[in-house]
């Protein structure tokens, strides 16, 4: 005889696909179809484009939105669209890996502090907090300037930059769930610790952690870009949408179009991803178990 967690979390509403139900609602909907169609267009844009991201042409420099360049191209005579599709890999998987990673790590020592508790919970949000206190853009800025410039350097700032909010939400799901009847009844049939916290009790957090993680995707790529902006991101010639509004802060009056569509790009794949997590969030009703948690 096993003893199995009443699963209100994740696990549920995948068998209910919640994601796919978050597209019947025109928020959803009209957001996940311009995520997948950014996605494809990143995985695709070999195919989708005859130009190189990386190759010159000095005589075409600067011409405006057309019917060869629909973006226009920069001061180098590179296409802008070429361009957006190539560094929307670097801008969306930066910052995907990124929050994946500190998903995973402040799950597990959320968990394992709201689990134990004591001295290990002291030492955890202690650490955690360090971060919490400064701003995701200091904390970024500061171990940018330890670690180098470069994707690397932006992956494992966001990282950090993002640990603390995850570890306390996953603290917080936890310590109100320990004492439930299921993990009473788990531990005195010998369950172990670890049985007790991976089967029973993180199920359970999963969905407000992994809503918390997909909204926090948007300030990633804000972040990342702003990095890009400064010159701390991805490096040349390797395209990103902050490094290109950079290279074109200081063409705007002759060249709008090379800082406006990078920009309008992010600003457009921000909002699509907070609209379809409301629309997510709205079907798993998140803000209720967090609420009366």
């Amino acid at each position: 005889m096993t003893v199995t967690a009443p699963v209100s979390g994740l696990l549920p509403a995948l068998r209910r696909s919640a994601p796919v139900q978050a597209f019947a609602s025109w928020k959803g909907g009209v957001a996940g179809t311009f995520l997948i169609l950014v996605v494809l267009g990143a995985l695709f844009a070999p195919w989708l484009t005859p130009y190189g991201f990386d190759v010159q042409n000095l005589p075409g420099a600067f011409q405006p939105p057309n019917l060869a360049h629909p973006m226009g191209t920069d001061e180098f005579g590179r296409d802008v669209l070429t361009r957006i599709l190539y560094g929307a890999r670097t801008s969306l998987s930066v910052s995907a890996v990124a929050i994946a990673i500190s998903l995973f790590c402040g799950m597990v020592l959320g968990a394992s502090a709201g689990y134990f508790g004591g001295r290990f919970d002291r030492a955890v949000m202690v650490a955690v907090d360090l971060t919490w206190a400064f701003p995701e853009i200091l904390v970024a800025l500061m171990l940018v300037a330890i670690i180098g410039p470069g994707t690397t350097g932006t992956l494992v700032a966001i990282c950090v930059a993002y640990l603390a909010q995850f570890t306390r939400l996953t603290r917080a799901q936890v310590m109100a769930l320990k004492s439930e009847t299921f993990v009473e009844a788990a531990r005195g049939m010998g369950a172990s610790n670890a049985a007790i916290l991976f089967r029973h009790l993180l199920p359970n957090c999963l969905g407000p952690v992994l809503v918390a993680g997909m909204l926090a995707t948007g300030d990633a790529i804000i972040l990342e870009a702003t990095l890009g902006f400064f010159g701390l991101g991805a490096q040349p010639p390797t395209p990103s949408w902050g490094g290109m509004m950079s290279s074109g802060s200081g063409l705007l009056f002759k060249g709008p179009w090379i800082i406006l569509f990078p920009g309008l790009c992010i600003a457009l794949t921000v909002v699509a991803i907070n609209m379809f997590g409301d629309a997510l969030l709205h079907k798993l009703d998140v803000r209720e178990r967090v609420r009366t948690a």
